[in-house]
């Protein structure tokens, strides 16, 4: 019996349970693996050690290398995000729609579990508590993949989050992680549709590509982010320089980070000196001819519009009009995060209405789109894809409906 087979098994006989726990049980049991999660952070966070100082010597960029970085403000972070998931509202077994049919049968829409979802995912070990922590809430099985590089980590976390179950009333078989680095795993769990209801994968757009072309279980994708900044004619500069650095600069290995500068070609010679004191020592600019006639920059390229750096690098162009920045974002966006910084509210409202995106900002970074600042306490991701679920992924995205129906002995003439 393969390992994807075992686990499979046993989260089908998990859900069974799991789906119609109470309320108060799942809550019970997610702050029994917060407190374990706490009791384990020594053993957690050598772990961790362990996988930062691999992916140093195998030279893995810093920006990345952050992603995989645990330390007391992020194992204090994921405690916050479970003990908000706990005090968010149970999503299963509402009903927002009831009606009477004119032969008297009544109709309930009620929410209900996915059942058993596959999570697979790079680096950030975050992940790991905030996936678990969505599932239990909502009534989800969950299966989790990992990537190599946050290997002890996410053992560790694990450990500590079926520690935390046994001391519950919910059976720890309804978290399974396979601890197995081979990827020809992920490649079984893809078109394992006897044990998964849902597949999400996330990461880069490798891995979000891959699992699309070869799933024959039902994908919810979280996106690549090559999110944009656009400063308009009308813009605050002192705000844009701000947004600008904190979009670009507080995490650089993040889905939500600002990869591509657009300016107003009327604001282009007191922008760009401003945003270039700013970065000169921290970020590589690339940028198109206009920009580089007033700061240095090396030469941007068509790839450089369309890439998701990851890094300390921005691509920057200047463009005529505020027409003209939604024509680029919609040519190199991901519709993923985009930003407007102005003051003209018919230009806000027209780039908010046209930018096809997940997220669409006025006068704000791209950074806030996060489960957590949106107050889900965690997610599963940030899909970017247009059906079901779009944004970040909390508990009301990882449920289904069936629909109820009393009757008193109709039959269907």
């Amino acid at each position: 019996m393969s390992q994807l087979v075992e686990k499979g098994e046993k989260l089908k006989r998990a859900k069974t349970t799991l789906g119609i726990a109470s309320t108060r049980g799942k809550n019970e049991a997610l702050a029994l693996v917060a407190k374990s999660i706490k009791d384990s952070q020594e053993n957690i966070l050598n772990a961790n050690m362990k996988d930062i100082e691999n992916a140093r010597n195998s030279g893995m960029k810093e920006g990345l290398v952050d992603r995989l970085l645990l330390n007391q403000a992020r194992i204090n972070g994921i405690i916050e995000g479970i003990e908000t998931v706990i005090k968010l509202p149970d999503p299963i077994w509402k009903s927002d729609s009831v009606w009477t049919l004119e032969n008297g049968l009544t109709i309930s829409k009620m929410s209900v579990p996915l059942g058993v979802m596959g999570i697979i995912y790079e680096s950030r070990p975050n992940v790991t508590v905030d996936a678990f922590a969505l599932a239990l809430k909502s009534g989800n099985g969950i299966l989790l993949r990992g990537s190599s590089t946050a290997i002890y980590s996410n053992i560790a976390l694990v450990e500590a989050i079926k520690k935390g179950l046994r001391e519950s009333d919910i059976t720890e078989d309804c978290i399974q992680f396979i601890d197995d680095t081979d990827r020809g795993l992920v490649l079984e769990m893809l078109k394992a549709n006897e044990y998964l209801d849902l597949i999400i994968p996330r990461g880069g757009g490798d891995l979000i590509n891959f699992v699309v072309k070869n799933a024959t279980v039902p994908t919810l994708q979280t996106g690549e982010g090559n999110c944009h900044i656009f400063i308009d004619e009308s813009a605050n500069l002192d705000d844009g320089v701000k947004i600008v650095i904190n979009a670009k600069t507080q995490r650089v290995g993040v889905c939500n980070a600002c990869e591509t500068l657009l300016v107003h070609e009327k604001v282009k010679e007191s922008f760009l000196p401003l945003i270039y004191d700013a970065l000169k020592d921290k970020v590589e600019l690339r940028a198109d001819d206009d920009t580089r006639r007033i700061i240095p920059a090396k030469v941007a390229t068509d790839e450089d519009y369309a890439t998701e750096f990851l890094d300390f690098i921005l691509a920057i162009k200047v463009v005529k009009d505020v027409d003209e920045a939604i024509e680029h974002i919609s040519k190199y966006g991901t519709m993923h995060s985009e930003s407007i910084i102005t003051e003209n509210l018919n230009n806000a409202l027209k780039f908010q209405r046209q930018v096809d995106a997940a997220t669409v900002y006025v006068n704000a970074s791209t950074r806030f789109t996060d489960g957590a600042e949106f107050g889900f306490g965690a997610e599963m991701g940030i899909s970017t894809q247009k059906t079901h679920a779009r944004g970040p992924v909390g508990l009301e995205q990882l449920v289904t409906h069936k629909y109820l129906v009393m009757g008193q002995g109709q039959v269907r003439k």
